[in-house]
């Protein structure tokens, strides 16, 4: 799920959903952004640079300001590992109870994580991400 948004009111930090034409976009994060003045003949452009949040790739884009663009929708959540093996994460969800595989984790938490701890998980685009610890 997404929601359009202007490309002008984004900043570095900022999710987006990149190649922007493409069907099967993947949510990024903006990691370079940078705007030209109007011109003579012409509006400001923006040029973004994401990163993807499960591939892990550059994205490129320009276009102008006033475009408009999609934004992914993230749904932050808690939740304790039940069980761990070498590619798959077992989470249950804190408020609903629900369990449920997670095969996607962040690089820096990927050795850390064990059973009984506390994770945060997003969910974007019908995927699910283990983003950080909780302490």
């Amino acid at each position: 799920m997404s929601k359009p948004s202007e490309l002008g009111s984004l900043k570095i930090g900022s999710y987006i959903l990149l190649p922007v034409d493409s069907p099967n976009s993947e949510p990024c994060r903006i990691v370079e952004y940078d705007t030209s003045k109007p011109g003579k003949h012409g509006a400001a452009k923006a040029r973004i640079v994401g990163v993807g949040i499960f591939d892990k790739k550059k994205y490129p884009h320009v276009s102008p300001v006033s475009a408009q663009v999609q934004v992914p929708l993230i749904d932050k959540r808690n939740g304790s590992v039940i069980s761990k093996t070498d590619s798959i994460v077992q989470v249950m969800d804190s408020e609903t109870f629900e369990v449920f595989d997670i095969t996607q984790i962040e690089d820096e938490i990927k050795d850390k994580i064990a059973q009984g701890q506390d994770v945060e998980y997003w969910k974007v685009m019908d995927r699910t991400l283990i983003v950080r610890i909780k302490s």
